[in-house]
């Protein structure tokens, strides 16, 4: 299950408005070891947590992922060509750079489910004819 930064930063701001539905969902889920996350979603989650809540809380994070042993994929030229792909099919929506690759890395390696609170997780379509979906926790 691929880890979108919007999940990752609820966990860290106890302030952000899905703080605790991101906790009830990740603390029993976590031992499991399903998660994991691209290098860059970690980039953009240190950014955001640096940003709003300080070096310190981003330096937290990095190293709960460190302690965690969660498996950062790392973007291929594949995935950049892939989101390249995806952000033409998709010109009616604002998908990010990130959520193109994140799409493009999940699609590579078969990962069908996401813990996000992004919408466009439910929006994205892969597979023949578009027809697959990603699942998004928690619901």
């Amino acid at each position: 299950m691929l880890v979108d930064t919007g999940a990752w930063y609820a966990l860290a701001d106890r302030s952000d408005w899905h703080h605790d539905e991101a906790r009830q969902f990740y603390v029993p889920e976590a031992p499991h070891g399903r998660f994991v996350t691209t290098d860059l979603i970690v980039g953009e989650t240190w950014a955001l947590i640096s940003a709003h809540l300080g070096r310190p809380a981003a330096v937290t994070f990095w190293d709960t992922l460190r302690v965690a042993r969660v498996p950062i994929l790392t973007l291929e030229a594949v995935d950049i060509e892939s989101a390249w792909r995806i952000v033409q099919a998709f010109e009616d929506q604002r998908f990010s750079f990130v959520d193109c690759t994140s799409f493009a890395v999940m699609e590579r390696v078969g990962i069908e489910e996401a813990f996000a609170f992004d919408s466009h997780f439910l929006i994205y379509r892969f597979g023949p004819a578009r027809q697959r979906a990603f699942r998004r926790f928690p619901h």
